[in-house]
């Protein structure tokens, strides 16, 4: 029973993700690929990079890679393939450029808008609705009042 439960958990792994087909037989390039697929994002799972998801479209993704690579492309030239199939999302650090200002930028603007709404709730003055008095209490307010004066 222990064998089947490592077994299966070993199987869910994602460092399992890269199949033994797809790996290269030069070392040098295995390790390319290896570096770039870290620095993909699977489109299907989105916070994951290619290298640990079972995805179809990440499986099809490293093996582009790795076609690539064995066709002499360097990485850069690798991410601009990429990048011009999938655009700036695929990649886990977009560059910095004007369609890419909210994925940068998003994060920032809404943190100060929560740290501002949180500032807002915690200092705004909650009014006391003011409470409404019977005939009789009236008559007794306006009583102590004139006692007063």
């Amino acid at each position: 029973m222990k064998r089947i439960l490592l077994s299966l958990i070993l199987l869910a792994s994602p460092v399992f993700a890269v199949e033994p087909d797809e790996v290269l037989d030069d070392p040098v390039l295995e390790e390319r690929a290896r570096v770039i697929s870290a620095e993909v994002r699977c489109v299907v799972c989105q916070n994951e990079p290619i290298d640990s998801s079972n995805a179809g479209v990440a499986r099809d993704l490293r093996i582009i890679i790795r076609e690539r690579l064995v066709a002499g492309d360097t990485n850069e030239e690798v991410f601009e393939y990429l990048v011009l199939r999938y655009g700036d999302f695929v990649l886990f650090n977009p560059p910095w450029k004007p369609s890419t200002y909210a994925l940068w930028l998003g994060p920032f603007v809404i943190l100060i808008f929560g740290f501002g709404a949180v500032v807002l709730t915690l200092t705004r003055k909650k009014a006391v609705p003011a409470a409404t008095l019977s005939a009789a209490e009236q008559e007794e307010l306006e009583k102590l009042r004139s006692d007063r004066s």
